[in-house]
């Protein structure tokens, strides 16, 4: 409960927030390798570059880099982006994004239900004295949205109605940017479909956006459909941060943004925060930063991993065996402790150093808010079975929407 007690009507339910986070929606790394990273979540990961992003008009940009690769706007569904990686080279100059050290997310992004939620959102950040990074809607992508920092400079963006990628899989084209919003919009909003109208009548070819090209040659048998690699990612996160104070990240994340704690963890003598905004176990998970040393994990970034499920357990067992036949390194230093909730799992390392966690089941909270206790879990063998059992909430979370490919 807020400390003024002030309750908020959204949508006819009285919440504690005027706004709720349904999921998480995207992410994003700042990263040094650009190219090498593109192979990575790419070709090999199968996120689809939806756009390219291009900041060398803008002021800040740093004239001496040249026109190389500003970043990459790419999607696992149809959102126009699940994954976004930016030059961290460039991001380092960026004047309306401010990048904390050893930070290189460049944003944790959750969806709301509302155009409303998001500009109701920016007030009660205000009214709390949250520090503000902008509000508006961007382009490419085309989500309203509402950025904060949270307390170890992370960028959180609440947003609402990302862009769409259909059957043709073409991105909105640049003609139509110019709805774009640098500030808070009035409302009401015109839909998409006038969007679209408009657009038209102006002369805006609406289906000359871009298209990617496919890279890798449709060879795998996955569940009965041709692809490049032998599995298909359908869901992203949770997305694990160490941070400096754990009592205030978590005072952060459940009072201000709503999450709700499931677990916690102490390993080795470190208190460790489980925290979730739907019905998974967790899409947050907060760890003090002296575990970093502890893990073996790069100094460079506060991202303990970020977390790609797959459709399938065989599909995670092919995964590995794909990503490894291509040179992937994988770590083996972070323990099932620290990610309950999750059976069969495996760490790869991006280009950077960043962590991938790779999987294919996350528990299910129901409608008494309670976890499954930690004796009633799935014990998970060193050596990996061909199949497993079925758990009571194997399946049971959202399927996939659309093809695989």
């Amino acid at each position: 409960m807020p400390a003024n007690g002030q309750r908020y009507n959204v949508g006819g339910l009285l919440l504690d927030r005027p706004f709720k986070i349904r999921r998480l929606g995207h992410f994003g790394l700042n990263v040094e390798k650009m190219e090498e990273c593109r192979e990575f979540y790419g070709d090999l990961l199968g996120f689809t570059q939806s756009d390219r992003a291009d900041f060398s008009r803008a002021p800040w940009y740093p004239k001496d880099l040249g026109h190389g690769a500003d970043g990459y706007f790419m999607r696992y569904g149809t959102d126009h982006h699940a994954m976004v990686l930016f030059s961290k080279q460039v991001m380092d100059h960026r004047s309306d994004r401010k990048f904390a050290p050893g930070v290189t997310i460049n944003q944790i992004t959750w969806q709301c239900g509302s155009l409303k939620e998001i500009t109701d959102a920016h007030t009660y950040f205000q009214d709390h004295q949250i520090r503000i990074q902008r509000v508006g809607r961007d382009m490419p992508g085309s989500n309203w949205h509402t950025y904060v920092y949270d307390p170890d400079g992370h960028t959180t963006e609440l947003y609402y109605g990302i862009e769409q990628i259909g059957w043709n899989q073409r991105s909105k084209p640049r003609e139509m940017y110019y709805r774009g919003f640098q500030q808070k919009p009035e409302l009401p909003q015109m839909s998409e479909a006038a969007e679209l109208d408009e657009a038209q009548a102006k002369g805006v070819d609406i289906f000359s956006g871009h298209r990617p090209a496919h890279r890798l040659a449709e060879t795998y048998d996955v569940d009965g459909v041709l692809l490049p690699r032998p599995f298909k990612i359908t869901k992203i996160g949770p997305v694990r941060l160490f941070v400096a104070d754990i009592d205030k990240a978590e005072a952060f994340y459940t009072r201000h943004l709503g999450f709700a704690v499931s677990e916690e963890v102490t390993y080795r003598g470190a208190r460790c925060v489980f925290l979730r905004c739907g019905n998974e176990h967790h899409s947050v998970a907060l760890y003090p930063q002296e575990l970093r040393a502890t893990l073996g994990l790069g100094e460079h970034t506060s991202c303990l991993s970020f977390g790609v499920e797959v459709a399938n357990y065989v599909q995670l067992r092919a995964a590995v065996a794909f990503l490894k036949s291509r040179g992937v390194r994988f770590v083996d230093a972070i323990p099932p402790e620290l990610y309950p909730g999750i059976d069969y799992a495996a760490f790869a390392l991006d280009p950077d150093g960043h962590c991938i966690q790779l999987y294919y089941y996350m528990e299910q909270v129901g409608w008494d808010g309670r976890v499954r206790p930690a004796a009633e879990r799935r014990e998970v063998s060193r050596d990996w079975p061909e199949a497993l059992e079925p758990l009571s909430d194997s399946y049971v979370d959202q399927v996939f929407q659309g093809p695989f490919g």
